[in-house]
């Protein structure tokens, strides 16, 4: 008995061990079902989403508490330090003065990291720190007693990309650490004293512009700031890499925008003057105006240089233009990073925060490669290729234009014996032209050496016949002091189309020379993976790029494809959604494609029956609902309530069948729900039922979130084919559960049912990505028996 004992007890110590062990490991491979196992909705906080982007609390702790001892740091820089510099800039503030420096008692605030560590270089880690703060700083400067001004409050928001690269093997373990905003930060000052001028309605919005490009010219993309933490790196190479591509914009026409211009005060509505403004980053253009009218059509083409992806997005706004104030017509954000791997998108894109309005786009993501094979002949002035000029420094310069001209120092200097002596050293910087393009580098002040580090770009049409020209001129004499030609066709035969070098100057000094590093990249359309999906906002028209290729050839075999009826084309072009393409997971490359037309409305029974390609299945197919889970969110506390689907006692009742197409679209960052339609749903009254779907994206089910489709009257099948839009990311969509339910809209007071069925539809087992269209049964807990 004793023994016996003992064995029982090591047997319950053991299996105790082993669950603690499985529940560890549970953990830590599926950390979100795990720990929402068990919990209701009401028991969630509201931060509980699991996003990319991650709380760091304890970071702000940190930075709070050390905020005052950086503020007396910053005060003592600004006194001993920056005070000097400004005082022997100018002659006329000598007398500049900080008179009060504090930075309060408000430190900045880290709302979220995301951390890049996937589908990026395996030799650095890529974070995205969102960084806020609005501060209680002061700080009052004086000039002679007479000029005080100064600011009491700074807000400024923006994320900050940190890129640590690359990664080493030896302490520090980190070679250098770049920081750049991706985008401009929002920026808010409020001046005190004389600069309260700057306050007055539009001088505000101009001096804040002005701040915010001088922060852009040292920290916004594609300007880079960088920390070397180890000798081994290179600094400069960090600070200017080639760009990711180039985006070719094609803004085509646009279709249905509101009308804006109103006559006798809204009584008559008239049309609008449409134009776009599209940016990426830093680079924005603005379209043409077309005057009065709601179908305008541009036909214009725009290229981009994008230096991060992800990170740069594409913005377009819609404006009707006006004398006084541009009304807004719609806008658009596309993410590159989908355009990127699809190479060429060709869609209608629908306006967001507008009743109606779409706009017709085309985009192309040329690659740059450094190949003179790829190099395409010069046509009709489209971009062939691409010039980087990172400008390094000089050397050597004269002190004007009259000491060095073409070397000739001695006839020169007798040619202008008479003219006063300035032995100050020139304040020069330097214009880089290529085509119709120039740019202007910074100005350094007093020295013969210069270091600018900059990076500047152009678009080559013709490599063949463009030079490159630089010119090194004085900011104080307005004079030039050495200019450089070089023809664009010398970099075809350097290696990589690469050359880095000292560059000696010509109308200059016998031994001045500016360091220049010049990299040419040809544009060239890669052809897309053919097993990757094509991720555009209608991605379920066109189908996978592998569909499209085979279908193309079908048509070389068989001649082209029967024409379809009217009614069937105008559905399928109005309703994308309810076209199925998608991949089997055995990995075969057979393909089902389903329509839901408004003509099959009356026979959805007996098309179910039917044979090919366009059958509908009576019943969801096994494999499916397999792959739906109950729902973490609706689940009790209880570890017991987590059932098992296999298990028979469960009731289960069918009260009718509910199609829907779900995908998640790349290019706008969110995920579309379409309820295509039900069938042999239960009878509520004797005229049948009235009934609407309602919809939940789990675990949000606040009303504001809630989604509904239009009521059908007296009918058992009734075909909806309504699209919603959830605003979430591509990770947070495959953590998520939709709670969909078929409800019959009864009149007040009356005893009819209600609740005519629902289903659970877990997206973490199914394919976002490429998207899919299923049949469903509809039971009252959502829950499907196997």
């Amino acid at each position: 008995m004793f023994g016996l004992f003992l064995w029982m007890f090591w047997n319950r110590n053991k299996r105790s061990k082993l669950a603690r062990m499985r529940a560890a490991w549970d953990l830590l491979e599926n950390e979100c079902q795990e720990v929402t196992r068990g919990l209701s909705a009401h028991q969630l906080p509201a931060w509980v989403h699991f996003p990319d982007v991650e709380r760091v609390e304890w970071v702000n702790k940190v930075v709070q508490q050390m905020w005052p001892y950086f503020g007396l740091y910053v005060e003592k820089l600004f006194q001993e330090k920056i005070e000097p510099l400004i005082r022997a800039s100018n002659g006329h503030l000598k007398a500049f003065t900080f008179t009060k420096v504090h930075f309060g008692e408000k430190s900045p605030r880290i709302n979220g990291v995301k951390a890049y560590t996937k589908k990026v270089d395996k030799r650095e880690v890529i974070l995205d720190v969102q960084i806020c703060y609005t501060g209680d700083c002061e700080i009052n400067v004086e000039v002679k007693k007479l000029c005080k001004a100064g600011i009491n409050g700074v807000q400024i928001h923006g994320t900050l990309r940190m890129i640590l690269a690359p990664l080493l093997s030896d302490v520090p373990f980190i070679g250098a650490v770049t920081m750049f905003f991706i985008q401009k930060p929002l920026l808010e000052i409020n001046w005190t004293g004389l600069t309260n001028i700057l306050e007055i309605p539009g001088v505000s919005d101009m001096s804040d512009g002005m701040i915010v490009d001088l922060i852009a010219s040292y920290l916004v993309l594609p300007n880079r700031f960088t920390f070397p933490l180890s000798g081994q790196v290179n600094a400069a190479q960090l600070r200017f890499p080639v760009p990711h591509g180039v985006l070719r914009l094609y803004l085509i026409e646009a279709e249905h925008l509101i009308p804006k211009d109103t006559y006798l005060r809204g009584m008559i509505k008239g049309k609008s003057d449409p134009y776009a403004v599209m940016r990426v980053g830093n680079q924005t253009f603005k379209s043409k105006t077309i005057r009065e009218n709601l179908n305008p059509r541009w036909n214009e083409m725009y290229e981009f240089v994008v230096h991060e992806v992800p990170g740069q997005d594409l913005e377009i706004d819609l404006y009707d233009e006006d004398p006084d104030k541009d009304d807004f017509l719609g806008s658009l954000v596309i993410n590159l990073e989908s355009v990127m791997k699809d190479r060429i998108v060709d869609e209608w894109f629908p306006l967001c925060d507008v009743a109606s309005g779409s706009v017709h786009l085309k985009l192309e993501w040329h690659s740059l490669l450094a190949s003179q094979e790829k190099l395409s002949e010069a046509n009709s002035g489209m971009t062939t290729a691409m010039v980087i000029v990172y400008l390094d420094s000089a050397s050597s310069l004269p002190k004007n234009h009259l000491e060095y001209t073409n070397n000739e120092y001695t006839t020169r200097k007798q040619r202008y014996t008479n003219f006063p002596k300035n032995d100050r050293d020139p304040s020069s910087y330097v214009t880089i032209c290529v085509g119709k393009k120039s740019v202007k580098s910074k100005t350094c002040s007093a020295t013969k050496d210069p270091v600018w580090e900059q990076a500047f770009a152009f678009f080559i049409q013709d490599v063949h016949m463009q030079h490159l020209h630089v010119e090194v001129k004085d900011n104080d004499r307005q004079c030039a002091l050495g200019m450089l030609d070089i023809p664009l066709h010398r970099l075809l035969v350097s290696k990589d189309l690469t050359v880095d070098q000292r560059f000696p100057l010509t109308n200059s000094g016998p031994n001045s020379f500016i360091k220049m590093k010049i990299v040419l990249r040809v544009l060239h359309i890669e052809e897309p993976d053919p097993e990757s999906v094509y991720a555009g906002i209608n991605s379920l028209k066109h189908g996978p790029v592998s569909i499209r290729r085979a279908h193309q050839e079908k048509e070389k075999h068989h001649g082209k494809p029967h024409k379809q009826p009217e009614a069937q084309q105008s559905q399928i072009h109005s309703v994308p959604q309810n076209m199925l393409v998608r991949k089997e997971s055995s990995g075969s490359s057979a393909h089902r494609v389903n329509h839901l037309t408004s003509e099959q409305k009356p026979s959805l029974d007996q098309s179910s029956t039917s044979t090919g390609t366009n059958s509908v299945p009576r019943t969801p197919n096994l494999r499916h609902l397999k792959r739906i889970a109950p729902s973490l969110i609706s689940l009790n506390s209880v570890a017991s309530s987590v059932f098992d689907l296999n298990e028979s006692s469960l009731p289960y009742v069918v009260s009718g069948e509910i199609s829907i197409s779900v995908r998640y679209a790349s290019l706008r960052r969110c995920l579309f729900v379409s309820i295509n339609g039900c069938r042999n749903l239960m009878q509520c009254s004797s005229h049948g039922a009235d009934p609407y779907v309602r919809i939940y994206l789990l675990p949000d089910r606040r009303w504001a979130s809630r989604k509904k489709t239009t009521i059908k009257k007296k009918t058992l099948n009734p075909i909806y084919n309504e699209k919603f839009e959830f605003l979430v990311s591509l990770d947070d969509a495959k953590k998520r559960m939709l709670d969909i339910a078929v409800k019959n809209n009864r009149p007040f007071g009356s005893h009819e049912r209600k609740e005519m069925g629902k289903i659970m539809v877990d997206l973490s087992t199914e394919d976002v990505d490429q998207g899919f269209t299923e049949w469903f049964e509809l039971t009252a807990t959502g829950h499907p028996d196997s």
